[in-house]
């Protein structure tokens, strides 16, 4: 057996192909890779994107994820990964801070999970089980934020009413460090600036540690060496006597730093647990039958041929082959497909599907491997190695940080050089330090994403990514799914084929009431009021019960004979044709034969052809759906897509979307589970609020109220804080290239460099806060 060559399935035997050299798991992944075989991704790029590392690990290995609060950028991951793999029995770690996750594959013999959170805990980091509640980060930076406020204002105001008429040549009481009033002054002065620097500004002190310790200098190494620097010089200066002190310097940049920190810390807070509703539906035990009943055992312990009875409502708890009974299985979450499958002896279930109706007898199939499992890795390693803005200021900063020290530096050596004193070039040191300390650079992007994150809330769009503000204004390809997105993904009687088909709707909602299925869900909704059943009886496929003195039987055409009722062929021809369109039939008879047919089909989303439309004319959009046939068929006569790719199963979604890449930036809007690689695969991920946990954690921004008129919506939006965010970035380089020049110059001290990026601060803030739509 061979793996499918688009999504690495394994293949039929023989597998399909058209000669091509590839081997293909079903049609709809030949389709995909035969339309996109010009694509100019290669599969060097693709594992790039995936973040995926030749990493050798023993087969016995587990996989596992913690959750590890205190992460804000690269430097942070490295960080914690290198005290991962430094335990005993972990074979490789990766963190993702974007998603506050790291991914674990460690030996259980060694070490366990929660062995392994204290070990990486520590240095402002606290790994933990995911499935443990953990307080807010941006709770924690608020408060954070507002000892840091009240005391940094307490500073302020003895500044302005003591220390800066001073500076200008005015007498003021008090600043004599002789008095014991002004050793007072001074002490509350000193005092009040460390609890701003040491308190409010630990995160940061810790994020200069962290990027030296990690070898990888970062902004938090020049803001923490600036504010150090003002608060060190300050300390010694005051115990020499002098009252020429920068303490507000110190305060100044700490505390317009964790504003902006604050501020990326509430987008980043919108977003809700990593994986949360697949990790939860993951079957962790399953039921094996023995010699003497049945035993629960966790699935790993499964060995291929081990038979498993799965009751109605549980999940399928691996991949294998139904061996006794029949059922519908809801196999939605991994799929996407509403339409429940019925399966009987000799038909694969995947695991994680869901038996609603019937139990069933399992067998496990050789290398079984759960369907959810593999969406849950898939989705981890595309979506953890996505690069964003905090990567590229990361990357920036490895470059700029060492410049402006190198530069300080030299500039204090040439004072010293040409004859100047020791304090003379220390303060000049200190003036590039503070000119340069990337205030600006570090709320130009939170402050205009904050703004953008409002208004889209205020549309009914939650933002959880800045990802959105960088892909919108470069989107070449729109890639929707079908059910669920462009369809709700619900069932509903779309016809009735009989002579009386008020009596049918009745009669059918009477005895569909008393079952567990989809199918009954759809019938009974299309009736307010039906009329009573008794004897009610559930069959392979189909249910029957007394209603009105007649037994009515609910099903499939073989349901309906095997009770004894005739199936006219005028009918049997109508549900042929209605189940090629893609519709789902549902005989209804009493009396001795068929009285007629529910014709069962998705309900259609409002203005999806719309907007479609609206879209088309500046990108390519394309449809992914799992269907074939006649549902296809339908949703291109209504939807005027460029492509429909059909049949496409879900592991296969995010390699079409990988490839479509090399058309250009790719947006993704989606719903379902089975959606969230996919969203996670590209560029930009946009789902809808009905859907599952899943595709909203994969996804770079939500639409609360399912309005697909939103998806437009957030496309303006974002690209008006894309350009706000290229305003303020070009103001801040802007300022840089005028200020440290002018600071190494020794036209500044400390006290004007202070004052000239607070100024380049507000205006960021100003900007930022006017409106995206004027």
């Amino acid at each position: 057996m061979t793996d499918c060559t688009l999504c690495d399935r394994p293949t039929p035997d023989p597998p399909i192909t058209d000669g091509d050299g590839g081997a293909y798991c079903c049609q709809g992944c030949l389709s995909v890779a035969n339309a996109l075989d010009d694509a100019e991704t290669t599969e060097d790029d693709l594992t790039e994107r995936r973040g995926t590392d030749a990493v050798s690990v023993p087969d016995d290995a587990e996989t596992g994820y913690l959750a590890v609060d205190g992460m804000h950028c690269g430097t942070c991951e490295a960080f914690v990964e290198s005290r991962a793999v430094d335990q005993s029995g972990v074979h490789d770690a990766a963190a993702s801070y974007a998603t506050d996750t790291m991914r674990l594959v460690y030996d259980p013999e060694e070490t366990r999970t929660d062995e392994l959170a204290d070990a990486v805990s520590g240095y402002g980091y606290a790994a933990r089980d995911r499935e443990v509640e953990a307080d807010s980060e941006a709770d924690e930076s608020a408060w954070a934020l507002a000892i840091g406020g009240f005391f940094g204002m307490m500073v302020m105001g003895w500044y302005a009413l003591f220390l800066y008429p001073t500076y200008f040549g005015y007498d003021a009481p008090f600043v004599d460090l002789t008095s014991l009033v002004g050793l007072y002054l001074f002490g509350n002065v000193w005092l009040m600036t460390s609890i701003v620097l040491f308190y409010t500004g630990w995160p940061i002190l810790r994020g200069a540690y962290v990027s030296l310790r990690a070898g990888h200098p970062n902004m938090d190494l020049l803001v923490a060496l600036a504010a150090t620097a003002a608060y060190s010089y300050s300390t010694v200066a005051m115990g020499l006597g002098r009252t020429h002190l920068y303490f507000d310097v110190t305060v100044a940049i700490v505390l317009v730093v964790s504003l902006g920190n604050y501020y990326e810390g509430k987008v980043k807070d919108r977003a809700v647990g990593l994986l949360s509703e697949l990790t939860e539906s993951r079957v962790t035990e399953a039921r094996r039958l023995t010699g003497d009943g049945t035993e629960t055992v966790p699935v790993e312990d499964l060995s291929a041929g081990d038979r498993l009875l799965v009751k109605v409502g549980e999940r399928v708890p691996t991949d294998g082959e139904v061996v006794e009974g029949s059922a519908a299985v809801d196999e939605s979450l991994l799929s996407g497909e509403p339409m429940p499958v019925d399966k009987c002896v000799g038909d694969e279930v995947i695991g994680g599907s869901v038996v609603t109706d019937a139990p069933l007898t399992v067998e496990v199939a050789a290398d079984a491997e759960s369907t959810l499992d593999r969406i849950v890795e898939l989705l981890w390693s595309i979506q953890s190695a996505r690069p964003g803005m905090q990567r590229l200021a990361d990357r920036l900063a490895t470059v700029f940080v060492p410049t402006v020290i190198a530069l300080g530096t030299v500039a204090a050596a040439a004072v010293l050089l040409i004859g100047g004193s020791g304090v003379s070039a220390l303060l000049l040191g200190l003036t590039v330090l503070i000119v340069s300390c990337p205030c600006a650079l570090g709320l130009a992007t939170p402050l205009a994403v904050a703004a953008g994150v409002r208004e889209a809330a205020d549309a009914g769009i939650v933002v959880v990514s800045e990802a959105v503000f960088e892909a919108v204004p470069e989107v070449d390809v729109v890639v929707f799914d079908k059910t669920g997105t462009l369809t709700t993904g619900e069932m509903r009687v779309a016809e009735v084929v009989g002579d009386d088909p008020e009596t049918l709707r009745r009669r059918a909602a009477a005895v569909e009431c008393r079952a567990n299925h989809p199918v009954a869900t759809a019938i009974t909704e299309a009736v307010e009021n039906s009329p009573d059943a008794t004897d009610f009886e559930r069959h392979a496929t189909g249910v029957s019960a007394a209603v009105d003195g007649d037994r009515v039987t609910v099903g499939r055409a073989d349901c309906l004979r095997s009770e004894g009722l005739a199936v006219p062929d005028e009918l049997d021809r109508r549900a042929t044709e209605a189940a090629e369109a893609g519709q789902r039939p549902v005989f209804v008879g009493w009396a001795e034969r068929a009285r007629g047919l529910l014709l069962l089909g998705e309900r259609e989303r409002p203005v999806a052809s719309e907007v479609v439309a609206d879209l088309s004319a500046d990108h390519e959009v394309v449809v992914l759906t799992g269907d074939e046939g006649g549902a296809v068929e339908r949703i291109e006569d209504r939807i005027d897509a460029d492509e429909v790719f059909a049949g496409v199963p879900p592991e296969a979604k995010a390699e079409t979307v990988e490839r479509l890449r090399g058309r250009g930036t790719v947006a993704m809007v989606g719903d379902g589970s089975n959606d969230g690689p996919a969203l996670a695969a590209a560029d930009l991920g946009i789902a809808l609020g009905s859907g599952t946990d899943l595709a909203a954690d994969a996804a770079d921004a939500v639409l609360l109220d399912d309005d697909l008129r939103n998806v437009t919506a957030l496309f303006e939006i974002a690209n008006g804080t894309h350009g706000r965010i290229r305003q303020n970035l070009g103001w801040a380089f802007l300022y840089n290239a005028v200020a440290i020049p002018i600071a190494v110059a020794g036209l500044l001290n400390p006290l004007f460099a202070a004052v000239a990026m607070t100024a380049s601060s507000l205006l960021v803030v100003t900007n930022s806060s006017r409106s995206l739509r004027s």
